[in-house]
């Protein structure tokens, strides 16, 4: 739902803010007055095309910023752009732009190009009128609303057929991979009999190289160490008692104190602390000579060791940083070696799996386009009978499907979708995109939309000048399917008939004033005694007294209609 749009600086737009509501908002006011101004913003806001003209006279910078209530289907595609939604769960979008040609594009505060507003406002906003983001005319669009129009059943075939086809391409890359190897089958075996024997015939266990390095390292510093135990060894125990170790003095100190202990309480205390140096200091000094006994050079060992780490070293400049990763990778070539070496059998159950995929995907696709046609038939009477409703007798709908009889299976099938339309007799039919009128456009759409509007996941439709070249009695059909949208929908529309405005749920009237010769547009929202008013001009171009009380009936009928009420005779 778009909740707020601000403008500045465009056209005769000084600067302007409007709040959107549920249901059907209504856009009204004098030819020129600016409101297909707001509704050009708004593409531009969506990654719309936009001419340094639009940019108010005088003026070096325009901008145009919108508050949406973000869809469910919108937040994977933010996150993928890295935006965050706000907590509230609102998106702010802003485009400024100046005389330069400088665009400034930003989503929740983060920069964005135009082509990703314009992936974004795919979600948010159909614009149906003079311009070109109408999802409608997009191929993908048509078959979307085709295969959700169908209902369920088709839905639910089309995902079976996608699994199988997911399926059926990884089978085929497989294929393709393995006939590409197949050429060189005989060098990749010798290359992967030779580096699993490397690395096989190694022996390597995890962790083995920190406890080698450990080991080499004392091996290369074993004097050193000796010479270090021994010196402290006769530092705590002395030389056969001619000097004194640390050890001794203790004990003559602990002694000593000992031997006042029973004066004083604190004594003892130090007499105890003295002994438990003494203990620790002799367990250190059997830990010295145990360790001093320990240390063995082995120039052999030393060398052995050396050579170990050397291979290890050697095996992950090929194959991985890590003892882990090299026995991964010996893993891993042991199974490619497997492939390689039964090539030809593995192609030969690949081929066949393939050809069953193959025929499973080709039934699917069938039956697809038979539900496919009949849904199309539906549809196109249904549209045509709206049509006849838009004061669009004449016109024609129908939906073209193209099958694939060449098997080029997409996500799809093997359809190619497209809808059409006739506008009047002997013109032929046509697709949606190259229909001139563009009120003729907003009503196709229109009735297209009443259709689809229960499964449409596009939030807000907007309809510029829907009711161009109608009459009053249409614009009344073309008010109540804009009514009946917006059950569903949030539906903006700009409409210079009082049928149609009488039945907003919220109105607003765009008007012009001259200030200090410059041209300013103002917004204001209608209601009571100043709605009536904009009926009446819109019904006779007057306010005359029996116009105002028809315009008040007009107002009630409106609200029995957004009600479910019947409407007033």
């Amino acid at each position: 739902m778009l909740v707020q749009l601000s403008v500045e600086n465009i056209a005769i737009i000084e600067k302007l803010a409007i709040e959107f509501e549920d249901g059907l908002n209504i856009l009204t006011g004098e030819t020129g007055a600016g409101k297909s101004i707001l509704i050009d913003a708004i593409n531009a806001l969506l990654g719309g095309r936009i001419s340094r003209d639009i940019i108010r006279l005088g003026e070096d910078k325009a901008k145009v910023e919108a508050v949406f209530e973000i869809p469910d289907k919108l937040i994977n595609v933010l996150d993928d752009m890295g935006i965050e939604p706000s907590e509230d769960g609102t998106l702010i979008i802003s485009r400024q732009f100046s005389v330069s040609g400088k665009n400034i594009c930003r989503v929740n505060g983060s920069l964005v190009t135009v082509q990703q507003l314009k992936e974004i406002g795919e979600y948010l906003i159909d614009i149906h009128g003079q311009h070109d983001n109408q999802s409608l005319l997009r191929s993908q669009a048509q078959v979307t609303y085709l295969d959700m129009f169908s209902g369920k059943l088709l839905l639910n075939e089309k995902e079976m057929y996608q699994k199988i086809l997911k399926r059926y391409n990884e089978v085929s890359r497989k294929i393709s991979e393995l006939r590409e190897m197949e050429k060189e089958r005989a060098r990749l075996e010798d290359l992967y009999k030779y580096q699993a024997k490397e690395i096989s015939t190694a022996h390597l266990k995890k962790g083995e190289d920190t406890e080698l390095e450990r080991l080499s390292s004392i091996m290369s510093n074993a004097e050193g160490i000796m010479q270090a135990f021994s010196s402290a060894y006769l530092n705590l125990t002395g030389d056969e008692n001619i000097i004194p170790g640390a050890l001794d003095l203790v004990q003559q100190a602990q002694a000593a104190i000992e031997s006042i202990a029973g004066i004083d309480a604190e004594f003892g205390k130090i007499s105890s602390g003295l002994l438990e140096v003494a203990d620790r200091l002799a367990e250190l000094a059997r830990e010295i000579r145990l360790k001093k006994e320990s240390i063995n050079y082995d120039p052999q060992q030393q060398q052995e060791i050396e050579e170990r780490l050397a291979l290890i070293g050697t095996l992950k400049k090929k194959y991985g940083n890590t003892i882990e990763e090299i026995i991964e990778y010996g893993n891993y070539v042991q199974r490619k070696l497997e492939e390689v070496s039964d090539t030809e059998n593995l192609l030969d159950k690949l081929t066949s799996e393939k050809a069953s995929l193959e025929n499973e995907l080709y039934n699917k696709a069938c039956r697809i386009h038979e539900m496919r046609v009949k849904a199309a038939e539906e549809l196109k009477e249904k549209v045509t009978k709206e049509l006849m409703d838009l004061e669009m007798q004449k016109a024609e709908f129908k939906v073209d499907i193209q099958f694939d009889q060449n098997r080029n299976y997409n996500e799809n099938g093997l359809d190619t979708i497209e809808f059409l339309i006739s506008p009047n007799p002997g013109e032929g039919f046509k697709p949606l995109s190259r229909i001139a009128s563009g009120g003729e456009m907003s009503r196709i759409m229109l009735a297209i939309k009443t259709i689809l509007a229960d499964v449409d996941e596009i939030g807000v439709l907007i309809f510029d000048e829907i009711d161009t070249g109608v009459s009053g009695k249409a614009a009344l059909k073309v008010g109540e399917k804009l009514l009946q949208i917006s059950g569903k929908h949030q539906v903006i529309c700009v409409t210079h008939h009082a049928q149609i405005a009488s039945l907003a749920n919220v109105h607003c009237l765009i008007s012009k004033r001259t200030e200090k010769d410059r041209t300013i547009a103002e917004l204001k929202r209608l209601d009571g005694s100043e709605r009536e008013k904009e009926i009446a001009r819109l019904l006779s171009g007057d306010d005359s007294k029996s116009t105002t009380v028809l315009a008040k009936e007009m107002i009630e009928r409106g609200k029995a209609l957004r009600t479910g009420g019947r409407r007033p005779q």
